[in-house]
């Protein structure tokens, strides 16, 4: 497994901060879009769908960051926060997560690295993103909790705001982080790609993860610090 390289700036606290943030805000968000009463004519409704889809990403970018050990230097809060970010996006298992990802980095845009697929074809290989990591397990917890939630919650607010949002956020990340950076051929030594210098596309977009090349060249720096190494 590679080791990440040294950040551009001290992660803590501001790291665990920025993490708690995150899941704060998701829940937060979530349990008063729940609670919502929806009227489908007032466009807020959709802008919260959007935004409930960009909280669910930085769950996911927070566990990224937990498997770089890019969240806090203490290795306990650091697996902690990256369990709790992982689960919270559709039970998705730290532990599961961690070697793939490191497989990824070591060997980028090959036969062996999990994320990648040769076609270029976006839905082959979104297909093929998506079922490396999904799991009957996922499924299942995923139902259950869905049946335990519609007890308390409106069937549409559970699926526009918990079920879509997720959905919809495994597009953007596999779009920014993984299609987009890794298609075609680069003639670099980490075989990726990187957005153009536009901070605000690029948080927008998959916080910062469009600087991908950057991120490969200094796994160790977290999102909020990549636009300082482009």
């Amino acid at each position: 497994m590679p080791l990440s390289r040294p950040t551009y700036r001290p992660v803590d606290p501001v790291g665990t901060m920025i993490a708690l943030l995150i899941i704060g805000l998701w829940g937060l968000s979530l349990m008063l879009l729940l609670y919502w009463e929806l009227d489908f004519t007032n466009p807020l409704v959709y802008v919260a769908v959007l935004f409930q889809m960009h909280l669910y990403t930085g769950l996911f970018i927070t566990a990224h960051d937990a498997m770089h050990g890019s969240v806090s230097k203490h290795p306990a809060i650091n697996k902690v926060i990256g369990w709790l970010a992982a689960i919270l996006f559709s039970y998705n298992f730290f532990n599961r997560l961690l070697p793939k990802h490191h497989q990824h980095h070591r060997f980028v845009a090959t036969g062996a690295d999990p994320d990648y697929h040769q076609s270029d074809h976006f839905w082959k290989w979104y297909w093929s993103f998506i079922t490396a990591y999904l799991s009957p397990l996922q499924l299942g917890l995923m139902g259950a909790t869905f049946w335990v939630l519609v007890v308390f919650f409106p069937v549409q607010n559970l699926i526009l705001f918990w079920m879509l949002p997720a959905i919809m956020s495994t597009f953007q990340l596999f779009y920014f982080g993984t299609y987009q950076p890794h298609r075609g051929v680069h003639q670099n030594k980490h075989k990726s790609g990187t957005l153009p210098k536009n901070h605000f596309w690029a948080f927008l977009s998959c916080y910062f993860f469009g600087y991908h090349f950057e991120h490969h060249d200094s796994p160790g720096t977290p999102w909020w610090q990549l636009w300082r190494v482009k």
